[in-house]
């Protein structure tokens, strides 16, 4: 099983709000909405990045670079594509852009009870911060949790 990426931009946005939908759990208010992602993407040094599995597309990496940091703004894996590495991949892509761009770290913010903070400190990232209370859904209120990995 090879994991393919490409670069997605807005061109692409039916195929990021399917992953999306299947990826978030509406419980928890996470998700984007089309307007957002499209708002997001029409910023300068913003960048989204697709991964395929065989063709399909198997999960995607929004991301923003200011001054001398990147910024993990989404990563969703469809539940179908999970524990293949596709989250691992899109992260270390996302890493090579914002290295390539001059960046010192990488930064993500997540719902402090998210299974995927393994992932995350797996790749790399420790905890910088925390944000209480941060996200709103119907599950109530969750803090969210800064990380960071250092792109040296």
């Amino acid at each position: 099983m090879t994991i393919a990426t490409r670069e997605a931009g807005a061109p692409d946005i039916d195929a990021l709000m399917a992953m999306m939908g299947q990826a978030f759990d509406p419980a928890f208010g996470e998700a984007w909405n089309e307007g957002q992602c499209l708002g997001i993407l029409s910023l300068p040094d913003t960048w989204m990045t697709f991964a395929a599995i065989d063709g399909a597309n198997a999960g995607f990496a929004l991301s923003r670079f200011l001054i001398d940091e990147a910024e993990l703004l989404l990563l969703a894996v469809p539940p179908e594509w999970r524990r293949r590495g596709v989250a691992r991949t899109l992260i270390e892509r996302t890493a090579v852009i914002a290295r390539e761009r001059g960046g010192r770290r990488l930064l993500l913010e997540v719902r402090a009870d998210n299974a995927a903070i393994d992932l995350y400190r797996g790749a790399g990232f420790a905890e910088i911060g925390r944000r209480r209370d941060y996200y709103r859904g119907p599950c109530g209120l969750r803090d969210a949790i800064t990380l960071a990995r250092p792109l040296g």
